[in-house]
């Protein structure tokens, strides 16, 4: 892990801990003997040793003041608001949320000289490319709110770290999937739900529309990366393999052995026709290589939710 500031930097700060890529991580740290301190409004669930929890809003200056302390040696910026609908319904509130509390944070870790800032970011900064490949040059074009505050976050990050010299890195996930995601309403855990209940899925359109998948094991990889590197920029965080809808029914059915019977409804304005992305970049930058095939990663996830459905089940 990349240190600086004083020897005593030892401690991972994790935004957003509680959550599903959150919670992960922080295990991951932990594996390490990294110590962690998780900042969230939803209480930490698990019981980890080494794991200290600061339970608030991080638009409260108390909550980010307890949570960013002298030992901290990186800032793990998982915490936004995520939702592209609710983006556009609330986008003051997406803005005060994503930009606001972003640039509270990396302030603070200026004052306080933490080396490192890491931020989940989205291939929703560049918007709608059609079929072309999504690249990490390719300027920003965001078409929703949630994909505009995102960009402007790398912008931040991008300032602060030329001003400051501070390392700062956006990792751009597509579709994160994995164990963990019970609540959560995209399609992997609607098609996971629907096969332990012998239902079907609704798809848009034809379902030829192609996405890309990447498994929450990769992106814990590629967050771990980037703390250790202290590479400054941004990096597409995927799969780099890239599968229609209809296809990814077929592999729910192929690990699951369910019928999942499709209905085909029409798509909704908007609906992008790909995301299809080069993740050859990163790794160059990171060493980022991925590494769970679809089947085997369906496969992970089926085990976790179908241990969700027995009596005492744990995440």
């Amino acid at each position: 892990m990349a240190s600086g500031g004083g020897p005593d930097r030892t401690s991972v700060v994790v935004t957003g801990g509680s959550g599903f890529i959150g919670r992960a991580v922080v295990r991951a740290f932990r594996e390490r003997g990294v110590p962690v301190t998780v900042v969230d409004r939803v209480p930490f669930p698990d019981e980890l040793p080494g794991v200290r929890v600061v339970t608030g809003e991080l638009g409260d200056a108390a909550v980010r003041e307890a949570a960013v302390t002298p030992e901290t040696a990186a800032i793990v910026h998982l915490a936004a608001l995520t939702s592209v609908l609710r983006s556009v319904e609330l986008p003051e509130q997406t803005f005060a949320d994503n930009v606001l509390v972003t640039q509270e944070l990396l302030e603070l870790a200026r004052r306080r000289e933490v080396p490192s800032f890491v931020l989940a970011s989205t291939n929703a900064v560049i918007g709608n490319v059609g079929g072309a490949t999504i690249t990490p040059d390719l300027p920003p074009r965001p078409l929703t709110p949630y994909g505009a505050t995102k960009a402007a976050c790398e912008m931040l990050l991008s300032g602060y770290a030329g001003a400051y010299g501070m390392t700062t890195c956006a990792l751009r996930f597509t579709n994160v999937y994995g164990p963990g995601m019970s609540h959560k309403d995209s399609f992997v855990p609607r098609m996971m739900r629907a096969a332990l209940n012998g239902a079907g899925v609704r798809v848009y359109g034809d379902g030829q529309q192609r996405r890309d998948l990447v498994h929450v094991d990769d992106v814990v990889h590629a967050i771990t990366l980037a703390v250790d590197s202290g590479y400054s920029g941004t990096a597409i965080v995927g799969a780099g393999k890239s599968v229609s809808v209809l296809e990814m029914v077929e592999a729910v059915r192929e690990v699951t052995g369910a019928e999942l019977p499709v209905e085909h409804v029409e798509a909704p304005a908007g609906e992008m026709p790909a995301v299809v992305v080069d993740v050859s970049g990163s790794a160059e930058t990171l060493g980022y290589r991925p590494s769970m095939s679809l089947t085997d990663g369906l496969a992970t996830a089926w085990k976790y939710f179908s241990g969700l459905e027995r009596p005492n089940a744990t995440e």
